[in-house]
């Protein structure tokens, strides 16, 4: 029994040590909660306690920690994550400085003062040089746009 109890309490180390790495590498609030779990289901199989009983602990602990705690600290670690100047261009409203046609593959747009290639996200959409059009999102350098009613009312 005393060797069953001493390879659990190990289990447990290198389960909460693992999802502690995970959490390290990722740092998205998602692996730390277990990890935890994992800890308190390592002392009370170092304490002796059944296994059902170190489950039950490492689901009840992951779980409460992860319902109360992770708001907190959700809040205090997207706080400091601010949005890239690419990031703040998506629903942006710009202004079109060579007209956009993907049939030739040619559209540029201005945001910011730089000039960014642009596709329409409708393949038969063409939007003329000085149309308004939104910045639906960004793939490497080029940005897909699109236009609503309201686009060209500044």
């Amino acid at each position: 029994m005393l060797q069953i109890t001493a390879n659990m309490t190990m289990v447990w180390l290198i389960l909460m040590i693992a999802l502690a790495a995970i959490e390290l590498a990722t740092l998205g609030l998602v692996t730390i909660w277990f990890a935890a779990g994992a800890a308190v289901a390592m002392l009370a199989s170092a304490l002796g306690a059944p296994f059902i009983v170190q489950i039950i602990l490492f689901i009840v602990v992951s779980v409460l920690i992860m319902i109360f705690v992770r708001p907190l600290a959700s809040k205090y670690v997207n706080a400091r994550v601010t949005k890239t100047n690419i990031d703040a261009a998506i629903g942006k409203k710009v202004m079109v400085t060579a007209t956009i046609d993907n049939s030739k593959g040619a559209g540029k747009v201005t945001f910011e003062g730089s000039s960014w290639n642009a596709i329409s996200t409708n393949d038969s959409k063409c939007y003329e040089e000085g149309q308004w059009v939104i910045i639906d999102r960004i793939e490497g350098t080029k940005v897909f746009v699109y236009q609503d009613e309201q686009a060209n009312i500044i």
